[in-house]
């Protein structure tokens, strides 16, 4: 037969299983998603079968057990199959029972057996509330076939967990959710800070966290503060550490959870400290109100029908069935339950489906209350009794529990109330004046720790050497197990604390950090728990019972969920130190204003701009003009390196065009009339003539672009260096964040923070910073003095940490700056344990400390101050230039006078190598000169042995009439009478005074044409009687003279005569040899003569 079953708990550890009678019918299907199975019809008898399982190993009365079995699942079975409203009449609930096993073993075992042998569609478990019996055997059997698992006493916090318990429900509401009514109660009491005290099992923590939720999530504005939390190991011995932990709190209300016999040694403890009397209150849960040595006063709760087991069953059955009938009427829920335990690879879906149906499944009015579950199956909307320990008036020595509320679920408003009656509860001391819930001790333990400038030690050997001036002794207990030393604290930090002081009114002790750390959550040696360690620690665990922390503490989530936190006293951001990186000064700084392509341009623009300038003076018609007074002399065109220089000279804004103001022309003359001669040398007056500059206007308008183009190339280079000058403050490398250095790191580049500090906790919660993270794990310091020592030293490049205490250090040391943009903004905040009274009256403190301006004095004080002025100085100083700046150009000086030295040195070299080459050359040419005016004179005599024969040939004998003397004639060739040197007369003269010898004789010169040849065209020749004025070109080009091929044949004609003529006569007496000197540019050329006689 098969047959649905649901498991019920019954006393005496008793399992049943009900099932679902099926009456004759054709055939149903059910349809289960997912799945098609057909349900055979099975005829049985209308009776209900219950099936008995006894335990081997526990005394049992079988007789009376199966009667009350009977009796207590067969009335609400017959019940549910009458009620049409439940059951259909084709399928009726049947059960079958079976005992619970001490031995889990057997229990998983017999449940294959029993049960699951049965087909069950459910099963409902009980277990007395005492004892080691748990249902946890039947829950992981059932569960591994998803066969859902009701029970009806089991309330530990494990069976709501999923993973573990699938299928497990239960109709009494774990220990964990008694949670909720102790926050209604406190809330109804008006207390706002509490101590919590727990065993350190699964129901301990649920509890404990349930509590802050709902704390956390009250509809009220103000929250619950759970000053302190002590855990406790269960199998308590003494409980007096912790009793005095509790006493040094400020908070006077206790919630406790724990088991009966660690509820009597934390009661007996308490009231040997007196801390069960007047002013305290006790909230305990149910298992602590049962124990013994419950003080008076104490408010506990109590489960209503807890221990009704009957309820718990019926309420059960009916939940079942409505949620079977469900499951039949919507879904197709065709496939039967597993038979046997054998297959395990087996899973009855219809089982899970069947879950979530009683999961969902609400009863109003059962015995037990409103019945529904939530989603892990616990048992919601549970009704409790507030119960009132009292002393019984009848007997003083006996005491009571009195029912003083209740917390019942509310139909009209359909939420849980609590109504409770604050006027009958008799308070601890037998007192019925409600207690004020805490105690603000006016001495409080202050822990800080050494961080510049908040906090500065100076070790000392007595207090007496720290007083006054805004020191105060704060001793350093050492973990080590060294000695204590003692130290004086200053800095921001201890002003602000004295100030506290003085405002809220309370004396304080500082003392130092015993490990010198802000702290952070770590793991615990040789355990799986983190705990956290440095200030924080200290204030959580109160190690040595500090009650505030008066550092720059970092404000953070982490720190937030255990400690309490003020206002932030002040708000900052993460930065980075490092060490000022000077931008090394190159040679050529001065140049750096303009980029080398910009100077490379201007240099190719001058020469190119002094190019065009030579062509267009060159070849414009404009380009010459004539010199005033001067008919025939023109003025030069730009030459090339005049163009240069004008460019040259109008970009670096030099003299140009310059004045020639003593251009002496000194030329030879001989013979000038109204002219001074000395030397043969006549100095003609100074001619002022100008050069260098553009004459023709294209030209010059190309000069005014060029002009222009150096003026705004000089003003914005000037201007340039100005501003580079300002901005060349080289003082980071970094540029903050984001800096690819730092987000790709590099073997040479180190960056570190402070390990277990907020730096390090930001960068170990930011995903994107998780590289920079896993780099900086490995370098980080134990302390920022270290690290702020290592960046200066050089061993560290960058420091991550909190931008105040950056600030402070690059303050103070010229060679340290802070880089980029702050990140990570947050605030100093002032340190108290969870539900301090001064939480509100230190928060409101601070911020009116902000409004007078009090924390702004303290930033100028210690912060911003800065000893050292040289630094202020020259940040503020305007910049300017130094040696090392502008070394390139006096390098470039030097390089011109070196390169003018080795130039002028090679020109004297090349000088006196021309000189001499000059001089052989001068030596030959002169030789040259001799042998040839030696063959002129002997031509020259030739031809007058020559003449004197055509003379005497033609009868002509007078020697007045004689035109030339072989004197003359020697002087007309050589210059000089002896036919040699150089003439003193000019080239002018001796051809006027030919022509004047030539007129005297004019009878015998009219018959010398036709027998001697024609004479050679006279040179030009100036005037003597005309102003003194000199061409252009001196001296004037001479008539080319005879070719050499004439002169050639001239001589071969002569020598051959040369052997008949005998030795020229001597001139005859009577004639005057007129010397004429003429120009040897007239003569032979431009060469000027230099002949030996």
């Amino acid at each position: 037969m098969h047959c649905q079953d649901s498991v019920l708990a019954l006393p005496d550890s008793v399992l049943v299983s009900a099932g679902q009678r099926q009456l004759p019918h054709d055939s149903l299907v059910s349809s289960v998603p997912g799945t098609q199975v057909w349900w055979p019809i099975n005829f049985t008898s209308d009776r209900s079968l219950l099936t008995l399982i006894l335990s081997r190993h526990v005394p049992f009365d079988f007789s009376s057990w199966a009667q009350d079995m009977t009796h207590i699942v067969s009335v609400p079975c017959q019940r549910i199959n009458e009620d049409k409203a439940y059951v259909d009449p084709e399928r009726l609930l049947r059960n079958v029972t079976m005992l619970m096993d001490s031995n889990p073993i057997r229990t998983a075992l017999e449940v294959c057996k029993q049960l699951v042998s049965e087909s069950v569609y459910a099963v409902v478990v009980s277990h007395p509330l005492n004892g080691d019996l748990s249902p946890a055997a039947v829950s992981y059997t059932s569960g591994f076939y998803h066969i859902p698992v009701i029970g009806i006493s089991s309330r530990d916090s494990a069976f709501s967990d999923k993973n573990i318990h699938v299928s497990f429900l239960r109709t009494v509401p774990p220990y964990s959710h008694q949670a909720d009514v102790w926050v209604e109660l406190v809330k109804t009491f008006q207390y706002s800070q509490v101590i919590f005290v727990h065993s350190s099992d699964t129901d301990g923590r649920a509890l404990l966290g349930r509590f802050r939720n709902n704390a956390q999530n009250h509809e009220d504005d103000k929250d619950i503060k759970v000053e302190m939390v002590i855990e406790f190991e269960p199998g308590l011995n003494d409980f007096v550490e912790h009793i005095k932990m509790m006493r040094d709190a400020s908070a006077r209300v206790i919630l406790l959870y724990a088991d009966k016999n660690d509820a009597a040694t934390i009661f007996h403890d308490a009231n040997y400290f007196n801390m069960t009397g007047e002013g305290y209150v006790w909230i305990v849960t149910e298992q602590a109100l049962s124990s013994d040595g419950v003080p008076v006063g104490t408010i506990g709760l109590r489960l209503v029908n807890a221990s009704n087991q009957e309820a718990h069953i019926t309420d059960s059955l009916y939940v079942l069935a409505g949620a079977l009938k469900k499951l039949h009427a919507k879904e197709n829920a065709t496939n039967s339950p597993p038979k046997d335990c054998d297959n395990t690879g087996s899973h009855w879906e219809t089982g899970k489906t069947l879950f979530k149906y009683i999961q969902h499944e609400v009863l109003e009015d059962g015995l037990t209350g409103k019945v529904a579950f939530d989603e892990s199956g616990d048992r919601i909307n549970a009704e409790y009794t507030i119960v009132n320990i009292q002393e019984d008036t009848t007997s003083h020595k006996k005491l009571k529990g009195v029912a003083v509320g209740e917390f019942i679920f509310n139909k009209t408003e359909k939420s849980m109330t609590l109504d409770v009656d604050v006027n009958s509860i008799v308070w601890p001391g037998n007192t019925t004046i409600k207690p004020q819930g805490y105690m603000i001790p006016t001495k409080l333990k202050v822990l800080t720790i050494h961080e510049k400038p908040f906090v500065i030690t100076k070790q000392i050997n007595s207090p007496a050497e720290c007083m006054g001036d805004g020191n105060v002794p704060c001793p350093w207990f050492n973990t080590t197990g060294d000695t204590d030393k003692l130290f004086c604290c200053s800095g921001y930090c201890i002003d602000l604390l004295i100030k506290l002081s003085q405002k809220i009114n309370f004396t304080f002790e500082l003392a130092l950090s015993p490990d010198g750390e802000f702290g952070s959550l770590v793991m615990k040696e040789n355990s799986t728990k983190k705990e956290w360690t440095g200030l924080i620690g200290e204030l959580v665990n109160q190690t040595h019972g500090a009650d505030m922390i008066v550092a720059p503490l970092t404000i953070n989530p982490e720190r937030d969920q255990v400690i309490e936190f003020s206002k932030p006293f002040k708000y900052q951001g993460v930065t980075i130190l490092e060490k000022k990186q000077p931008r090394l000064s190159t040679l050529v700084s001065f140049l750096q204003p303009f980029r080398n392509t910009l100077w490379i341009l201007v240099m190719v623009s001058v020469h190119v701009v002094a190019v065009v300038l030579y062509l267009l003076d060159r070849f414009s018609p404009f380009g010459r003009y004539r010199l005033a007074g001067a008919e025939a002399a023109e003025e030069d065109a730009l030459n090339l390196s005049s163009a240069v220089w004008f460019a040259w000279g109008v970009l670096l804004n030099s003299g140009i065009g310059e004045v020639y103001n003593h251009w002496e022309l000194e030329l030879e003359v001989h013979f000038y009339p109204n002219h001074d001669t000395h030397n043969g040398r006549a100095c003609v007056p100074t001619t002022v003539i100008t050069a260098g500059t553009p004459r023709s206007f294209s030209a010059r308008v190309l000069g005014m672009v060029w002009a222009g183009f150096a003026m705004i190339i000089v003003a914005s280079y000037t201007a340039n260096l100005a501003a580079f000058l300002v901005l060349d403050r080289p003082q980071t490398s970094l540029t903050g964040i984001n800096d690819a250095r730092l987000r790709n790191p590099m073997e040479n580049f180190t960056y570190a923070t402070v390990k277990g500090s907020s730096v390090d906790m930001y960068f170990r919660r930011q995903v994107e910073l998780s590289n920079m993270y896993r780099t900086m794990e490995g370098n980080n310091y134990d302390t920022a003095d270290e690290a702020i020592e290592a960046v200066k030293n050089g061993n560290l490049k960058a420091f991550i940490w909190d931008s105040s205490r950056l600030e402070y250090e690059a303050a103070q040391d010229c060679d340290l700056v802070t880089a980029g943009e702050l990140f990570g903004r947050s605030g100093y905040g002032i340190g108290l344990r969870k539900g301090s009274p001064w939480a509100d009256r230190v928060t409101l403190c601070v911020l009116e400390f902000h409004e007078s301006g009090y924390m702004e004095e303290l930033d100028n004080k210690w912060i911003l101050h800065s000893p050292n002025d040289d630094c202020d100085t020259s940040d503020k100083a305007p910049a300017t230039l130094g040696l090392k700046n502008m070394a390139g150009v006096f390098i470039l000086v030097a390089a011109g006078v070196g390169i003018g030295i080795g130039l002028i040195i090679i020109e004297i070299v090349y000088k006196k190598h021309q000189l001499k080459k000059q001089r052989r050359f001068e030596l030959a040419r002169q030789a040259a000169y001799k042998w040839r005016g030696l063959t002129e004179k002997r031509k020259s005599e030739r031809h007058t042995l020559d003449l004197q024969r055509r003379i005497k040939a033609n009868g002509l004998n007078d020697p007045s009439l004689i035109p030339l003397s072989l004197e003359a004639v020697n002087i007309a060739a050589t210059g000089r009478p002896d036919g040699g040197g150089s003439s003193s007369i000019p080239p002018t003269a001796s051809v006027i005074a030919a022509s004047a010898v030539a007129t005297g004789g004019a009878a015998a010169a009219m018959q010398l044409p036709a027998m001697l040849p024609p004479p050679p065209a006279p040179p030009m020749s100036i005037p003597l009687s005309s102003p003194m004025s000199l061409p252009h070109d001196v001296p004037p080009a001479p008539a080319p003279p005879s070719s050499r091929r004439a002169n050639d044949l001239r001589q071969r004609q002569v020598s051959t005569l040369e052997d008949r003529l005998p030795p020229p006569p001597p001139p005859p007496a009577g004639v005057e040899a007129q010397r004429f000197v003429s120009s040897y540019k007239s003569l032979y050329g431009p060469d000027r003569p230099d002949l030996v006689a």
